[in-house]
């Protein structure tokens, strides 16, 4: 795979204290609002609600003064997009700059949760709900940056576009139409994105590092399918489909994937092991000076925040077999979700994954066509930009291009041609990241320190 070679320049920022944004500010009341109308409308998959949300925002776009004919809500299947446009004067010369996040959420089960899922509550810490990170914060953020900017009297030197897609964390239809479709987006010079990146906390608060997503693992599925005769429960056979699939899963789960590095990854683990510390810390030094040393790569297998960022992973998540209790199943299937490290080909991980269960007889089908994007090399205006933003927070901090272990709108983009780097403006601890999974979170104060987070990078990629 072709190395990847990243320069970042060692800068000295003030050291002033920093002044967190005011929280009974227009914009901070504008923003939670947002936040929370769009938090409480259940966009799962299936129900059919994100042109709810979608309007919504739109709504509030043209009532903060954005033209009618400049905000669309674009119908896609049950689901929609949105794509509001923020006029430049053209001072620049320079194309159109897209602003992505996704209006979707995954599925949240509320006698599962300790809180109502989809119910903006607090604590003294955090804000709960899904959607709370992934990625409402982003969609809430920028959504009411726009709104600012332009009561602010803002005019950008070029055009600045959110383009908000509306199933994500499923089939992505309307992130493909947004990507290959609309010749309005194609032209894009770039993109960011609000739904990856942002900055690592240690457990004791301490900014590590803040990363920018430059690329991301290559999202692939497939089906496992055994299939038998079947017969009645009472006459038991020898060989039984739920068995057969039994036995390639625990396969599957004994399996790993051999360790995988590029400079980015390398980097990572390097500036965050020496901001970090302690033993975890000292591992990740080690791998990022040796790659192939075996005890810290095991050590890193473990952490479920860094495991995906040293290999290919493949995981069984879910699962369906048999027709009738009295009756020996005729077929078992499992789903297996694969995160392919950036460059890996996934037709060698299906290979691999059908040594690894060793049954011929056992079905292997892609659920969906496969996207496999580029590296986004990091372009030094776009570091400097987000570093503006970094660093009235935290004025030392090192910014490190990173390659995502979950899957984004951005691969989509850059499939597209358009090269796409993720900067959330959050900072919080990585293990307390629930987003897919119970009791979604985000800090509280990491929501309001955010509240300038668009508005500068914005100001100093298309300021006059």
């Amino acid at each position: 795979m072709k190395k990847i070679t990243i320069v970042l320049a060692c800068v000295l920022f003030s050291t002033t204290t920093y002044a967190a944004p005011d929280r009974n500010s227009e914009h901070a009341r504008k923003t939670l609002e947002i936040y929370k109308h769009i938090i409480e409308v259940e966009t799962s998959k299936n129900l059919g609600n994100v042109p709810e949300v979608a309007q919504y925002l739109a709504d509030e776009l043209i009532a903060a003064g954005f033209p009618k004919e400049d905000v669309e809500v674009l119908p896609v299947g049950e689901t929609a997009a949105l794509i509001a446009r923020y006029r430049g004067n053209g001072a620049s010369g320079k194309p159109p700059i897209l602003l992505l996040g996704h209006m979707d959420v995954v599925e949240a089960r509320p006698e599962d949760w300790e809180r109502p899922p989809f119910e903006l509550t607090k604590d003294d810490t955090y804000f709960y709900a899904r959607g709370t990170l992934d990625n409402k914060f982003g969609v809430a953020q920028i959504t009411s940056t726009f709104i600012r900017l332009m009561k602010e009297g803002f005019t950008p030197n070029r055009d600045l576009i959110i383009v908000f897609s509306g199933d994500e964390e499923s089939s992505m239809a309307s992130t493909k139409v947004l990507a290959y479709e609309r010749e309005d987006l194609a032209g894009a010079e770039f993109a960011l994105n609000s739904d990856a990146g942002g900055g690592d906390l240690g457990a004791d608060g301490k900014a590590l590092v803040y990363l920018i997503q430059a690329a991301e693992k290559t999202y692939v599925t497939w089906e496992l399918t055994t299939r038998n005769p079947g017969g009645h429960s009472s006459r038991p056979r020898p060989d039984n489909a739920i068995y057969d699939l039994a036995n390639a899963i625990v396969k599957i789960q004994q399996y790993r994937f051999p360790v995988r590095w590029n400079d980015m990854t390398l980097e990572f683990f390097d500036e965050t092991g020496h901001q970090m510390g302690g033993e975890l810390g000292d591992a990740m030094i080690r791998f990022a000076s040796d790659p192939t040393d075996k005890a810290a790569a095991d050590r890193l297998a473990i952490e479920s925040s860094y495991v995906g960022t040293t290999r290919t992973t493949c995981v069984v998540t879910m699962l369906r077999g048999g027709h009738a209790e009295n009756a020996l199943p005729q077929s078992a299937t499992a789903t297996v979700n694969c995160r392919v490290f950036a460059g890996d080909p996934t037709s060698e991980v299906e290979k691999t994954l059908k040594q690894v269960v060793g049954n011929e007889a056992l079905e292997f089908k892609l659920t969906d066509s496969v996207t496999e994007s580029p590296v986004s090399e990091l372009r030094e205006d776009v570091r400097a930009a987000i570093g503006e933003a970094v660093h009235v927070r935290y004025p030392e901090i090192r910014l490190i291009p990173v390659m995502e272990s979950g899957g984004t709108d951005g691969m989509h983009f850059r499939s597209a041609g358009i090269p796409t780097w993720a900067a959330r403006g959050l900072f919080m601890n990585p293990d307390e990241k629930f987003h897919h999974g119970l009791n979604e979170r985000v800090p509280i104060k990491g929501f309001y320190d955010a509240l300038d987070h668009w508005s500068i990078i914005l100001r100093e990629l298309a300021g006059n």
